[in-house]
């Protein structure tokens, strides 16, 4: 297990690699898209979206 951050449009993102996969924190990403919304209810909404 390894975690990294990346920088993408100035915001850190998380990485973990677990052996051949990598994962990245969906939490980080939307807590720069949020705005007047919390970041759970960004990714409430991404998941609810059929063509997630």
């Amino acid at each position: 297990m390894k975690n990294k951050i990346i920088e993408v449009q100035n915001i850190s993102v998380s990485i973990l690699k677990e052996e051949l996969d990598d994962y990245i924190c969906i939490t980080d990403i939307a807590k720069a898209k949020s705005g007047e919304l919390s970041s759970a209810d960004v990714i409430k909404n991404w998941l609810r979206n059929r063509n997630t």
